[in-house]
């Protein structure tokens, strides 16, 4: 008996974890970007993140987004944000899990900040593999020079056709 399964949608490994992240994504609360991330080592998912507010607090969904109420422009004044990041929130599930994932790489829907490159660097990630831009020249600098790379990702329609990394 032949195997006639079309094997030309299994989709490689970059989009199979970016598919993970994407999914992480639709579970944000934030009101201004949506984001999600994810934890790989040895190709198996860690553990995934997305951005809103902690455990057992309103999210901003619900009680307004501070950033926009006073016009806090993009990349500056994170401390006004009732949320956590999607990498922060990652790597925290992680550690509340005992789960090791230093020599791990992240996926992430969009390149990290300057806060969540200093937590991915700590926690002993390798890589970043990333699809949107946010521009932080300061992460950027940062993570080169702690040898953290950041590897951007074809988007998703062009992934899938074979064009990944």
């Amino acid at each position: 008996m032949s195997d006639e399964r079309d094997h030309s949608v299994r989709p490689d490994w970059h989009s199979y974890f970016m598919d993970f992240a994407r999914l992480a994504q639709r579970r944000s609360t934030c009101l201004r970007r949506k984001v999600g991330a994810v934890i790989v080592k040895d190709r198996m998912v860690l553990a995934t993140g997305y951005n809103g507010a902690p455990k057992g607090v309103r999210h901003c969904a619900e009680v307004g987004c501070i950033r926009q109420l006073q016009n806090v422009p993009s990349g500056q004044r994170h401390e006004l944000c009732r949320g956590l990041h999607a990498e922060q929130n990652a790597i925290i599930q992680a550690a509340f899990h005992g789960v090791q994932i230093q020599g791990g790489v992240m996926y992430c829907t969009f390149r990290p900040c300057i806060i969540c490159i200093k937590m991915i660097v700590n926690a002993g990630l390798t890589k970043v593999y990333f699809l949107g831009e946010y521009d932080d020249a300061l992460a950027r600098d940062m993570a080169t020079e702690a040898g953290v790379e950041l590897i951007q990702l074809a988007p998703a329609d062009e992934h899938a056709a074979g064009g990944g990394r």
